[in-house]
């Protein structure tokens, strides 16, 4: 551990306990999700939610930056989007005593601490691709000049179901940067009449803030000093490999696999991990860690074939039986 952070210094079980207080006071059920864009933050990633309209994707967004005293910002994706328009451009100031003219950097919307990248599959991929420097470097070029973003910095993009029109397919380079795919599904009915309950009398709920973003930079240094054993982290290396056609011995991936997923898959399992074990309490990673995050770290990476579609076998399918055939044992 580095001598300013230390792991005694926070109670991330009461962190957690506290979030989740405040987020509840605008977001019914949805723990889950919730607790992944948690974890993503923690560990300097980014994550993609999936689901239908009206299913509180922004509103959660919002209500998390809230919660974590960060500056947010939304970006609406839309077909004529430009690049420019989320990364700033060059404009040229003129002097109205001198007459001087010169250049400089108007700043776009991704310089804030979270981004809420939302419907990001509405744009073409030209304009989806103006955040990979930007998710991966944490900083922005335009021109020859490159600046660097505000720490932390995290992308939140939601996305709708693609079989829906207007809609383009994330390239597979765009998908690998964001850490986790999140799902979020309908509610149930006791959880839907929390939700009438909840907004639609005259009040807003106050949402006070648990951590700084000072605090969440300590936080993220502090996961990353988690110490875990070589067993489970050949334990991860190991789910990842047998998602590959190359070194899988599963069937399934065999048959309905075109693509893996990269090494980065395996640092998002022990760095979701690492997080998801502090969030309980602990200070070592066990198996059952990797497995929870193994989903929401997994089923954007996989690339199934047609005949996935023709049988009915979804990426979800495929890391169960991977799972589920793959010993902890190494």
């Amino acid at each position: 551990m580095s001598a300013e952070v230390k792991v005694e210094d926070y109670s991330l079980v009461e962190v957690k306990k506290k979030f989740f207080a405040q987020v509840g006071k605008v977001i019914f059920g949805n723990e889950e999700p919730i607790e992944l864009v948690f974890i993503s933050l923690l560990c300097g990633g980014h994550t993609l939610l999936h689901g239908l309209p009206g299913l509180g994707k922004t509103k959660m967004a919002s209500t998390i930056s809230k919660a974590l005293e960060m500056d947010f910002c939304r970006i609406q994706f839309t077909p004529d989007l430009m690049p420019s328009d989320i990364t700033g451009t060059d404009i040229i100031n003129e002097d109205p005593d001198t007459g001087r003219r010169e250049r400089k950097f108007l700043p776009g919307p991704i310089f804030s601490n979270l981004v809420l990248a939302d419907e990001i599959n509405r744009t073409p991929p030209k304009t989806q691709a103006a955040l990979l420097q930007a998710m991966q470097e944490h900083e922005v070029s335009v021109g020859r000049e490159t600046y660097k973003l505000q720490e932390p910095f995290m992308v939140l993009a939601t996305q709708n179901p693609i079989e829906l029109e207007g809609t383009y397919v994330l390239p597979e380079a765009q998908l690998d940067r964001f850490m986790f795919s999140v799902k979020m599904f309908y509610p149930s009915a006791a959880v839907e009449v929390e939700i009438v309950k909840g907004t639609t009398g005259s009040g807003d709920a106050k949402i006070d803030a648990v951590l700084s973003t000072k605090d969440i930079i300590a936080l993220q240094k502090i996961v990353r000093d988690v110490p875990i054993s070589d067993d489970v982290i050949h334990y991860a290396v190991k789910l990842v490999q047998e998602t590959r056609g190359e070194t899988t011995t599963n069937a399934k991936v065999k048959e309905y696999g075109s693509y893996g997923a990269s090494p980065r898959a395996s640092q998002c399992l022990i760095l979701g991990a690492k997080a998801k074990a502090l969030l309980a309490g602990r200070c070592f990673v066990n198996f059952e860690d990797v497995q929870a995050v193994a989903k929401p770290v997994l089923r954007h990476r996989l690339v199934l074939n047609f005949r996935s579609r023709a049988d009915g076998i979804d990426s979800d399918a495929i890391i169960d039986e991977i799972l589920k055939n793959t010993p902890t044992e190494v």
